[in-house]
């Protein structure tokens, strides 16, 4: 009872605060991308409503403002455009379910894994297709037809650019100009709410009927939420839309993550990532049933939300009930807007989203980044967000996995021949100096199905070698996969054919328990398994005879029979000293 007497008392007046301003600020916006997804306005108010309120009570991020956002609109214009409203709602519902199945799952952190310059070059992308798509009802033109892809849409535009209306540029001019210089003089009052209001005013009362407004488009908006009704879940229909369902899902879940991390940066919190995707797949799954389109975390109102003293929870559920009172109240007045002044809202939006610095400072790079991020942009913007997405994984996919292969070295080895830390050390090209017992091969980086190759190259080199022993040094092979198992157990296996034995030496835990999974782990018996160089080479000279050491003068091991006759005198002895490794000291 202390506890909900201190919030009332603590935290209620600021969780209204911010509640008001979040709730005003999300009601131009939610019109707006529904309008510019393809559906009628009223439907982006029932989503910031239901959303809004859902996703802050079960979400697991605590400042969360959930509802429709603008890097859905590509999607659902594409949606609705080829299927059809009443299957965008079965979308809907089934991308609700995916993400409740996803956070129950616990797959919230693999998003977390998805690359940045696909995240860039998709919201990159997705930005340019808003703005373009708002030209139209920028200039007020008519006969505009809506398309899926950009290249249409252009061709289109530019088609009806004769038909351009000056009252309408006039009143977009008129709300960019709030939008932008409003922000520079007071951070109290919503932007769009003033440019919404000032050109509605503007073009009411000094040439009506002159433009397009929300009710000559798209009819009066009700005032009131509409009556539940499920979905048409039929088999052919869910078949049909599961593709889009994943994309929305997908997108759905990136997008309220990222902006679940950014309230963690601006308010010090930690959001619980599979409860958030429960809260937006629950807020999915309901939303549909009003006739709502998806909804996910809204980092710019997010961003506000905390900015505006958000104490709980709490704030986004008043933002919820704010815009629903807004409806019941103030909906026959919303019809009058005109669309010309929604335009310029989505236009900034889609500016703020584009990560353009991001995408220059990525492009400027020019590494295998520059492409992925390249690549998605192009293809985000020219086909898809679903080709947009998968070709940018695979892409990074193919990247990584070359520069993992980059990362694995397999090389011939030795101890120093002069120096105080007494390691072994990489043979480099052009040394020809080698032991007639033991040829060293050190294994560093991951071995797996992208760079098992790279071990079969320096085994091939290997086999010219004749000595009875070849020694893996694995204490630096950091991973290891069933390919890279299956390869390295063929590679000794074929080592072990052609007479030499194999010793492994410093083998990490995480190799060995692959090697044991998979069947491999006798491959090198016990007794030629140890835990550093040192040991192993000890056992190659105890098991070796002395013949081969009669033609060799390099001295390479302490126990070289030649080192002994070189300990001649003092200065001698000392000289070797530096310029021998002794056995004891080889690291592992």
């Amino acid at each position: 009872m202390s506890d909900r007497s201190d919030y009332v008392h603590n935290h209620l007046r600021k969780d209204i605060i911010s509640g008001l301003i979040v709730g005003i600020v999300a009601i131009p916006l939610g019109m707006a991308f529904a309008i510019a997804s393809g559906v009628k306005p009223e439907y982006g108010i029932y989503t910031t409503i239901i959303a809004g309120i859902l996703i802050s009570i079960f979400g697991g991020s605590r400042f969360q403002i959930g509802g429709p956002t603008g890097a859905f609109v590509p999607i659902l214009l594409g949606i609705v455009t080829l299927y059809g409203y009443k299957n965008l709602l079965v979308a809907g519902f089934m991308a609700g379910l995916i993400l409740v199945l996803m956070g129950l799952l616990k797959l919230g952190s693999l998003i977390r894994y998805i690359p940045r310059p696909v995240t860039i070059g998709f919201t990159a992308g997705i930005a340019v297709t808003i703005f373009t798509g708002q030209i139209g009802n920028f200039l007020g033109l008519t006969g505009v037809s809506r398309h899926e892809h950009f290249l249409p849409t252009m061709a289109d535009l530019f088609r009806h650019l004769h038909t351009i209306n000056g009252y309408s540029v006039l009143t977009a001019a008129l709300c960019l100009v709030c939008l932008l210089l409003l922000p520079k003089l007071t951070t109290k009052v919503p932007p769009s709410i003033v440019g919404l209001i000032l050109s509605t005013l503007v073009a009411t009362f000094f040439y009506e009927g002159q433009v397009a407004t929300i009710g000559s488009a798209y009819g009066s908006i009700p005032a009131k939420l509409p009556d539940l009704q499920f979905p048409d879940l039929t088999w052919e229909t869910m078949r049909q839309m599961i593709g889009p369902a994943l994309v929305i899902a997908l997108l759905g879940a990136i997008e309220s993550l990222l902006s679940a991390v950014v309230a963690d940066g601006m308010a010090g919190t930690r959001h619980d990532s599979n409860r958030e995707l429960v809260g937006q797949g629950i807020a999915n799954l309901v939303v549909p049933l009003f006739g709502g389109i998806p909804a996910t975390g809204a980092i710019a109102r997010t961003a506000t939300n905390i900015r505006s003293g958000a104490a709980s929870r709490m704030s986004g559920v008043i933002h919820g009930v704010v815009v629903l009172a807004v409806l019941l109240v103030l909906a026959p007045f919303a019809s009058r807007i005109p669309l010309a002044a929604m335009a310029p809202i989505l236009m900034i939006v889609a500016w703020n989203m584009s990560e353009r610095k991001e995408v220059i400072r990525g492009l400027k790079a020019r590494t295998g980044d520059s492409i992925v991020l390249a690549a998605t942009f192009l293809l985000t913007v020219f086909t898809d967000l679903t080709t947009a997405v998968e070709i940018g994984l695979g892409v990074s996919v193919v990247l990584f996995i070359k520069q993992m292969r980059d990362s694995l070295t397999v090389t011939p080895s030795l101890p120093e021949q002069a120096g105080q830390d007494r390691k072994m050390r990489r043979l480099p090209e052009g040394d020809d100096r080698k032991c007639p017992h033991v040829h060293i091969l050190t294994v560093e980086g991951p071995l797996f199905f992208g760079t098992a190759d790279a071990l079969e190259d320096q085994f091939r080199k290997a086999r010219g070698d004749n000595s009875e022993y070849l020694l893996l040094r694995m204490n630096r092979m950091t991973v290891l996969d069933s390919t890279g198992a299956a390869k390295l157990s063929s590679l000794i296996r074929m080592s072990q054919a052609a007479g030499r034995k194999v010793i492994l030496a410093g083998l990490r835990s995480q190799p060995e328990e692959v090697l044991r999974r998979t069947g491999h782990g006798a491959i090198v018996e016990q007794e030629h398994r140890f835990s550093d160089t040192a040991h192993a080479l000890r056992y190659v000279f105890q098991h070796t005879g002395s013949h081969a050491c009669q033609t060799c003068s390099l001295a390479l091991f302490e126990e070289c029979p030649c080192r002994q006759t070189e300990k001649r005198d003092g200065e001698r002895a000392s000289s070797t000293a530096e310029r021998k490794l002794p056995l004891a000291g080889i690291g592992g």
